[in-house]
């Protein structure tokens, strides 16, 4: 996990020390709120996956984080055992907890594992491997997708998930500052991320292919977004904020900076935990890779 501004679900393992617990205490609490608040989003996904997956038994997550997708796709394909694949102890551990408690324990199989360094031994062909915001984060994408390539069965089905940014919060006008704080933030922000990132809103179609895949399905999936107050989407926005406001320390303006740590702030009237004025939007992009049938 490089950052948390810029929430994702591979991790490349703790760098030790109380901060980096507290980071990806932070990311997971991140994930589990996107997974809640962005539940329709998510559904619909997986409902486009089980439109073309056919029957699947076995199937792997990679870059797993919390588990949303280990748990979507248990719940769509009631007959299927889940391989969990991550890099973070703590994530690996919400996950199997999470497991226990919702009876799911014994169809889940969890493997700690850098997918930048050996991939792990699935221990069988798969028939569907689902990667959710991971593949950017990867070190040789195309190296990664051959692995999936190899690892699934013929005929077997590669759902990637990606995102171009991050999710937005904010009205245009905040009641405090300049309006159209978060764009000039985000540009800020995206301006890092396309040297760190090359990847980030990426066009994979090619890159399936070029791993032998056939591009099944290409879709992109926006929420809609909708006014909420709840406590949840607060919660969110505050997480992301923050990471936001970390990214951006040296490069926005003192003014802009200020309005973000009132923003992010656990009280006061510009709080967003007490804001009514939030929107959660996002998107996913979709590419579904089919391992052809020799």
């Amino acid at each position: 996990m490089a950052d948390h501004t810029h929430h994702h679900h591979h991790h490349h393992g703790g760098d030790g020390g109380p901060e980096a617990a507290e980071r990806e205490a932070a990311l997971a609490e991140m994930l589990d709120l996107d997974a809640e608040l962005l539940h329709s989003l998510h559904s619909e996904v997986v409902d486009l996956v089980a439109e073309h997956a056919g029957r699947v038994r076995r199937f792997v997550d990679l870059g797993s984080g919390t588990g949303a997708g280990t748990f979507a796709l248990l719940a769509r394909f009631p007959e299927a055992e889940a391989i969990a694949v991550d890099g973070s102890p703590q994530m690996t551990e919400r996950l199997l907890g999470t497991a226990e408690t919702s009876g799911t324990a014994s169809r889940v199989r969890a493997i700690e594992a850098d997918l930048d360094e050996a991939w792990p031994d699935f221990g069988g062909e798969l028939d569907l491997a689902w990667s959710a915001t991971a593949m950017h984060h990867m070190a040789q994408p195309a190296r990664a997708m051959r692995e999936v390539f190899e690892a699934l069965r013929p005929g077997g089905l590669f759902a990637l998930v990606e995102i171009d940014s991050q999710p937005r919060f904010l009205p245009e006008e905040l009641g405090i500052g300049r309006p159209g704080l978060e764009d000039r933030c985000r540009a800020l922000l995206e301006a890092q991320l396309a040297v760190e990132l090359p990847y980030l809103g990426a066009d994979w179609g090619p890159l399936l292919t070029g791993a032998g895949f056939e591009v099944a399905a290409e879709r992109r999936f926006t929420a809609e977004p909708t006014p909420t107050d709840s406590k949840a989407a607060g919660r969110y926005a505050q997480l992301v904020l923050r990471g936001l406001r970390d990214r951006v320390a040296g490069l926005a303006t003192a003014d802009d900076l200020a309005v973000l740590d009132q923003l992010t702030a656990d009280d006061g009237p510009h709080s967003v935990l007490r804001r009514d004025d939030l929107t959660v939007r996002a998107e996913r992009q979709v590419w579904l890779g089919r391992r052809p049938v020799e």
